[in-house]
């Protein structure tokens, strides 16, 4: 990484590159709808290398139990690390609104991001069954957990 990555919370203006990088990383994207709930709602970020905006991730806090919704880098910045940036950016977030654990869904298929998850220190907890839509039906969605520590 030779250039510095940074963070900033989404706005309005950011969802044309948000669903763009979207659009490019997932066979069923979020849609400009949901993101425009989600900013008035949840805890929405973006992610920069240098002036390149190359992620985004949107995590939910109740109470003291944290959500992480959607994490997304644009396909040519993976493999980079960043993934792995940007859920500890979200995370801390989430530890500072004073969430103690976190719970997340990840497609069956998607063992990447399991790996990422699992790296982190999520551990799988369930199984929801044709959780996503997928080409030619549904896929299950696996349930981690991740306790959210100092």
């Amino acid at each position: 990484m030779s250039t510095a990555i940074t963070f900033r919370p989404m706005v309005a203006a950011d969802l044309d590159r948000v669903l763009q990088i979207e659009a490019a990383a997932f066979s069923h994207p979020w849609t400009r709808g949901i993101f425009e709930d989600g900013l008035k709602s949840y805890d929405c970020w973006v992610m920069f290398e240098g002036e390149e905006q190359v992620g985004h991730g949107v995590i939910q806090v109740i109470i003291d139990e944290a959500h992480l919704l959607n994490i997304t880098v644009r396909p040519q910045s993976q493999g980079k690390g960043y993934g792995l940036l940007l859920l500890e950016h979200l995370m801390r977030r989430a530890y500072a609104m004073k969430a103690g654990e976190c719970f997340l869904e990840v497609r069956a298929s998607n063992q990447s991001a399991y790996r990422l998850y699992e790296r982190f220190g999520f551990n799988e907890i369930g199984r929801r069954r044709d959780y996503y839509p997928a080409p030619g039906g549904r896929e299950d969605a696996l349930v981690m957990a991740c306790t959210l520590l100092d």
